[in-house]
């Protein structure tokens, strides 16, 4: 188990500062992102919680998985590592 965890759910008009404080109580944040639209500048609804060690997170996924957000239920669970990425593009033959 890693040290970052996934929360999605998000309410719209949640920013990191909310983020960081509804995740305080499970342990030192050394960084909280809530994920935008790079267009747009809104919430995509989930971002990232990054603890300062991996019993902190752990404490969050059990404690805070299905809390109440500004009115919605967000989800607590592990953050992946983002899948590889191509080049993009046609194939080149």
């Amino acid at each position: 188990m890693g040290n970052r965890v996934f929360v999605g759910g998000l309410p719209w008009a949640a920013d990191e500062a909310e983020l960081r404080a509804h995740f305080e109580s499970c342990g030192e944040i050394t960084d909280a992102v809530v994920v935008k639209d790079r267009d747009t500048g809104r919430s995509k609804g989930f971002g990232f919680v990054t603890f300062a060690n991996d019993d902190s997170a752990s404490n969050a996924i059990d404690n805070l998985d299905g809390s109440d957000m500004g009115g919605r239920s967000v989800r607590v669970s592990e953050a992946r590592p983002r899948p590889e990425r191509g080049a993009g593009g046609p194939p080149r033959y």
